[in-house]
């Protein structure tokens, strides 16, 4: 790498919140690949899939205008942008990568910035997604959690079928520009936690945290245990578990894109706190250390052994992953779901299981089983082909989904089950 790369990040920083976007990309087109950087050419067609409806929200960096709110697309041309390892980079996929998760974030609770950032020329809030309908009895409530890192907002899902008796606790965090209204409408985790009887509770990253709503997977203050981010969603956490009767022996975290980055590292940073991880399309914790590491791990996955954000003292056991990628993923490389799992998997061998399956009328995948030498599952990886950067069988209803499947949302509740901790006592309904 040049060691003109950090200065010229800042500078692109500066033009991409100026809505400069060509320029910025040509900037980082000639650091990243020099004079031999490839011209501004559309990417090459992509296998479809037939029909499927997915609900998309972007914004085009030329225009600023909210495109596709509610579009009929194949799922496959979702963020069609491919960016291949050791090739060169399209102003394409780079424009995908500036409009997401890089955006500049002021510290959390601090008053609108007088340049008017928030209201940046292609930073534009997309129409609103209306809640997930509530089944009768349940209920989807607003809450706030203060720490000294800040505030942190949340809904939180209670489930008509709640008696008062211990319950699991899914903890979901969105990705950038979602909400929690959108993320549980996409995923329907709300819908499966009546089905199921488990409460859901989903942070919600504000922009004066992140112009984007993205968690900031990519800064060292937030991946650490007891500081920054985490130390917010994990009090959001231990707050439901101090007012509901929530097992602690079933406290679980999952999350997408962002949020699956931020999820990694609440597994790193926490394992006394959740049971299992679910990471769809995120990265492992410590994969990145600054805005030129994050923007390179999301292209080809980390080039740092990612690190564990848990305290020395902290208690050692293994937490068990679950993880989502797509092949044609042109925002987070695949190679990072393959990261998550070697950060989560123990110092010795597993023994592997592949596993290759289509869902009727949806998508191939591939899911690779990782079990101890007592053949119990440790951890899954899940391999979506011909698919994007979307929740894998999600609603069309939600941002950033894929209903050609496979469920992700059922398959982490079913992993979410089969892995209990064993090593603290149930915790009585009172």
């Amino acid at each position: 790498m040049k060691p003109t790369f950090p200065s010229g990040m800042i500078e692109a920083t500066r033009l991409t919140r100026e809505g400069r976007l060509l320029e910025a990309t040509a900037l980082i087109q000639r650091m990243l690949g020099g004079a031999g950087a490839a011209p501004d050419t559309d990417p090459p067609a992509r296998p479809t899939a037939d029909a499927a409806t997915s609900r998309v929200i972007d914004v085009d960096p030329d225009t600023g205008e909210a495109v596709a709110s509610v579009a009929t697309m194949r799922s496959a041309d979702v963020r069609a942008a491919a960016v291949p390892v050791g090739g060169t980079v399209s102003t394409t996929g780079l424009r995908q990568v500036l409009r997401g998760l890089f955006r500049p974030a002021r510290p959390r609770d601090a008053a609108p910035a007088p340049d008017g950032l928030t209201q940046a020329p292609f930073v534009q809030t997309p129409e609103p997604i209306s809640p997930e309908p509530v089944s009768e009895g349940g209920r989807f409530l607003g809450g706030t959690f203060s720490g000294p890192a800040g505030r942190l907002g949340y809904k939180l899902y209670v489930p008509s079928v709640y008696r008062g008796e211990p319950v699991s606790l899914v903890v979901m965090l969105h990705g950038c520009s979602q909400s929690a209204d959108d993320f549980a409408a996409g995923t329907r985790m709300n819908h499966l936690a009546e089905e199921q009887g488990f409460l859901v509770l989903y942070p919600e990253q504000s922009r004066s945290a992140n112009l984007q709503k993205c968690w900031n997977w990519f800064k060292p203050e937030d991946q650490q245990r007891d500081g920054g981010e985490p130390s917010l969603i994990a009090g959001a956490t231990r707050e439901v578990m101090r007012t509901y009767a929530i097992d602690p022996r079933r406290v679980y975290v999952a999350g997408l894109s962002a949020g699956g980055a931020a999820a990694a590292i609440m597994g790193a940073a926490y394992p006394d706190l959740y049971a299992a991880v679910g990471v769809h399309s995120g990265l492992a914790c410590g994969a990145a250390s600054d805005m030129p590491s994050a923007f390179v791990a999301m292209r080809q996955g980390a080039t740092m052994e990612p690190q564990s954000g848990r305290r020395p003292d902290a208690q050692a056991r293994v937490v068990s992953t679950i993880v989502f990628y797509a092949d044609l993923d042109s925002t987070v490389h695949p190679r990072n779901g393959d990261q998550v799992i070697a950060q989560a998997a123990p110092d010795d061998g597993l023994q592997t299981e592949v596993l290759r399956d289509r869902v009727p009328g949806g998508h191939a995948y591939t899911r690779t089983v990782h079990r101890d030498r007592d053949g119990r599952v440790l951890h899954e990886q899940w391999l979506v082909h011909g698919s994007g950067h979307a929740w894998a069988g999600g609603s069309a209803v939600g941002s950033f989904t894929d209903p050609l499947g496979p469920d992700a949302s059922r398959e982490m509740l079913r992993f979410f089950q089969e892995h209990a901790r064993k090593d603290i006592p149930p915790k009585s309904a009172t």
